[in-house]
């Protein structure tokens, strides 16, 4: 059900949010941080989704988490405590399909849910979509849909086939991690099918198996477009995702001479308690909590919270939090509680 109170609606639905992957495109990070935790344009990927679900009205969430699952479930707490959240723990991550299975018992008898890959950041009107009488999936046309779920469409945005990864795409509409699902029980029936009978896909229980089943038995889905829509899960991607956000959500020219012998280069994303000077930081920058950075130039990076960054030239980089880097170098990618002195290099 949804009731709507001036401009906020107000639901009784759940949101499902999967956040147990490993992240191994985005290793070195993703060894000491989960991927959704890995900041964008200020702000970590798993911030942009809750606060998006928040917007439209949604109060419950669950969230499936495995590998530093704690990590998750701190943020959660700390920055979205008027939440009913609950956590699901998968520990052997057998694809999409077996971790939303895994919250059976949190899902009352055909409660609506909505699941979100916790992985992408979206723009999509979801209010809209809240008010569709059928299921829905989120589609998105791709270059090249051999990487994703695919959905193929009647010319009324019926959806009459989802096939996950073809090798040959009929469709170049790709399923970018966003469902409304009206018939949760039937959703569930069709997960304990293919788990059941041991029914994978590249080695997967994967989500995609279980929504053909149910169109198979005549649910209706309809598809609806997602005007933007960034996965995360490379380094190349996180960092345009980076700069696309950062033109989009941080306004030019705000932090003016705040920083001593420093030049600011627009759009930047500087987080609080930051110590810089004798710097050039920008453009497309992101800077966590509490960095420290002296005599360096940066631009087309990210860099994690209490870092410090001395005499060093970067440049379409990835740095974690808790590192330390001195000399110079051009293009890094570095996880956390990393230390580097390229000062002392032969």
């Amino acid at each position: 059900m949804v009731s709507k109170a001036g401009n906020l609606y107000l639901c009784d639905m759940k949101v499902i949010i999967p956040v147990a992957g490993v992240g191994t495109r985005l290793r070195p990070h993703t060894y000491s941080q989960p991927k959704p935790l890995i900041p964008v344009a200020g702000k970590p990927i798993l911030g942009f989704i809750i606060d998006r679900m928040v917007k439209a009205g949604f109060t419950e969430f669950v969230f499936v988490i495995g590998y530093l699952g704690e990590k998750i479930e701190a943020f959660v707490h700390e920055n979205y405590p008027e939440l009913r959240a609950q956590f699901v723990i998968q520990n052997k991550r057998e694809g999409l399909g077996h971790a939303i299975y895994l919250t059976r018992n949190l899902v009352q008898a055909n409660e609506e849910i909505y699941i979100v890959l916790g992985d992408t950041i979206f723009d999509a009107d979801i209010e809209s979509v809240m008010s569709l009488p059928e299921s829905a999936l989120g589609l998105k046309r791709v270059d090249d849909p051999r990487d994703f779920g695919v959905a193929e469409v009647d010319d009324d945005m019926r959806i009459v086939r989802v096939i996950e990864k073809p090798s040959i795409p009929k469709s170049n509409l790709a399923l970018v991690g966003i469902y409304k699902i009206r018939e949760s029980s039937l959703l569930f029936s069709a997960l304990e099918q293919i788990i059941t009978h041991g029914y994978k896909t590249q080695g997967e229980y994967h989500l995609t198996d279980a929504l053909m089943l149910m169109i198979q038995d005549g649910v209706v889905f309809r598809g609806f477009k997602i005007q933007n829509w960034y996965d995360c899960g490379k380094k190349e991607i996180l960092l345009e995702t980076n700069a696309i956000l950062l033109k989009k959500l941080h306004p030019l020219g705000h932090h003016g001479n705040a920083y001593p012998n420093t030049i600011i280069i627009e759009p930047v994303s500087i987080a609080s308690g930051c110590d810089i000077s004798n710097s050039i930081i920008g453009p497309n920058v992101t800077l966590g909590d509490h960095t420290t950075v002296k005599y360096s130039i940066i631009r087309q990076s990210i860099i994690g919270n209490d870092a410090t960054i001395e005499d060093v030239v970067l440049q379409e980089s990835v740095i974690g939090s808790d590192t330390t880097i001195k000399g110079m170098s051009q293009s890094l990618n570095i996880g956390d509680n990393t230390e580097i002195d390229l000062s002392k290099a032969n």
